[in-house]
C-alpha cells in the first residue's frame, strides 16, 4: 500500500528562518553578556524555544541565576525580535523545490502536515502563501515533550486521519529524523549523510523531491 500523507519539518526544509533566529538568540545573548557562536548555534536546531534558552544559560553557567517568571519573560523578548523579522517573508523565502513539492503531493491528493517546533509556524507558513497545502499543523505548545520524542509526528498523522505506518516525515535535523522513526513512520533526510543520520532515504535538498515518485514509497503497515 502507498504513503498517504507526508509530514514536514519548517526550517531548513520548507524555509530557512535559522539566521533569523540566530539574529535574535544573539541580540538577547549580549544583552546577558553570553556570547552566542554560529558553533553553539548549530547545536540549538530542532529544539524548542525554553530548550534553546535553557541550553544557553546553562552554558553559560547563568540558569540558575534567573527564576522560571524571568527565563519566560527571556524567551518571549528573544520571540518578539524574532517575530519582527518576519514581517519581510514572503513566497520568495521559499527554499528551491519545495514549492512544486507541495503543489505535486496536493495533486496526488497525499496529505500534507507541518511538524514544526516553532511557536510561530502558523505565521510563517502564513507568510510564505502555503496555508492551502496544510490539512494539520500541529501546535508545539500542546507537546510534553520536544524531538527527538515522536510526539509532534504521531500528533500530526493523528490530526491528517492516518496511521503513522502511512505516513512520510521530512527533516534536515538529527534529532527531526529520529522522532520520525520513532513514530514508525519512512524518514527522508535533507542534506544529512547516512553516516549520520539513519533515514530511510537521503537528499540534497527538496530540489530533489520535485521529480520523486512517492508511490515507490512502500506503508510500513
Amino acid at each position: 500500500m502507498a504513503i498517504q500523507g507526508v509530514i514536514f519539518d519548517l526550517d531548513g526544509v520548507i524555509t530557512d528562518t535559522a539566521h533569523l533566529h540566530f539574529l535574535a538568540w544573539k541580540a538577547l545573548g549580549d544583552s546577558l553578556g553570553v556570547e552566542i557562536t554560529l558553533e553553539l548555534n548549530e547545536g540549538l536546531k530542532g529544539l524548542g524555544r525554553q530548550e534553546t534558552l535553557t541550553l544557553i544559560l546553562k552554558e553559560a553557567g547563568l540558569y540558575d541565576q534567573y527564576t522560571e517568571t524571568e527565563r519566560q519573560a527571556l524567551a518571549d523578548r528573544k520571540n518578539r525580535t524574532y517575530v519582527a523579522s518576519l514581517e519581510n517573508l514572503t513566497p520568495q523565502d521559499l527554499l528551491p523545490g519545495i514549492g512544486d513539492c507541495l503543489k505535486d503531493l496536493k495533486k496526488r491528493g497525499i496529505k500534507i502536515g507541518l511538524a514544526s517546533s516553532s511557536q510561530n509556524a502558523g505565521l510563517i507558513i502564513k507568510k510564505l502563501g502555503l496555508e492551502s497545502y496544510f490539512e494539520a499543523m500541529v501546535d508545539p505548545r500542546s507537546l510534553s515533550k520536544g524531538k527527538p520524542d515522536p510526539e509532534i509526528y504521531l500528533k500530526a498523522a493523528a490530526a491528517l486521519g492516518l496511521s503513522p505506518a502511512k505516513c512520510v516525515g521530512v527533516e534536515d535535523a538529527r534529532a527531526g529524523i529520529e522522532a520520525i522513526r520513532a513514530a514508525g513512520m519512512t524518514a527522508i533526510a535533507l542534506g544529512l549523510s547516512l553516516e549520520h543520520v539513519p533515514a530511510d532515504y537521503h537528499f540534497l535538498s527538496a530540489k530533489d523531491l520535485v521529480n520523486f515518485n512517492w508511490d515507490d514509497i512502500v506503508s510500513k503497515e
